[in-house]
Formats: C-alpha cells, sequence, structure tokens
C-alpha cells in the first residue's frame, strides 16, 4: 500500500476524531446549569428534525400527502417507543403500500 494513502486516512481520522471529542473533553471539566443542558440535550432532536422534514414532503412530489401520512406513521411508531428498526421499517413498508394501491 502507497505510504502517502496511510497518512490521508490518519489525516482524515484525526480531522473527525478531534471535533467530536474536543467538546466532551472541555464540557466534561465545566459546570453548565440545568437550562442550558436541557437546551443541548435538544439540539440533536431539532437537527435531525430539520433534516427530516423537507424529505418528508418531497417523497413524491405530485402527491406530497404520502410523506406526510409517512412522517405521520413514524412519528406514532416513536411515540409508541418501538425500537428504531420497527419505526423505519414500519414507515417505509406504509409509504410504499400508499404508492401501490392508490396511485
Amino acid at each position: 500500500m502507497d505510504i502517502q494513502i496511510v497518512f490521508i486516512i490518519i489525516g482524515m481520522s484525526l480531522v473527525t476524531y478531534i471535533p467530536r471529542v474536543l467538546p466532551v473533553m472541555i464540557l466534561d471539566k465545566m459546570h453548565i446549569s440545568q437550562k442550558l443542558e436541557g437546551i443541548l440535550k435538544a439540539i440533536p432532536y431539532a437537527a435531525l428534525g430539520s433534516l427530516i422534514f423537507p424529505s418528508i414532503l418531497s417523497v413524491n412530489t405530485n402527491y406530497p400527502i404520502i410523506g406526510i401520512v409517512g412522517g405521520c406513521v413514524a412519528v406514532i411508531l416513536s411515540y409508541a417507543k418501538l425500537n428504531i428498526t420497527y419505526t423505519i421499517c414500519g414507515t417505509v413498508a406504509v409509504t410504499i403500500l400508499i404508492q401501490l394501491f392508490f396511485i
């Protein structure tokens, strides 16, 4: 194997690893308020929602209701506290069935 490829892999690993570890190391030593901790815990859900919502509306641009129904099914299955795998499979199955039988 070419040594240049090894250095590229090591460099890419560091570039990926350092931004993930530094905040954990810094926040581990700091005392943060309960309010700020609550806000920080909500960030992944907000980011996930902002990534998913546009995709829900673009599942089928001619029939956006398909994506909306799929999103509602995902919310219901998540609220029922099902495993994420079951939630995803259920949502995909409902979306496919709607497209097969109603369009």
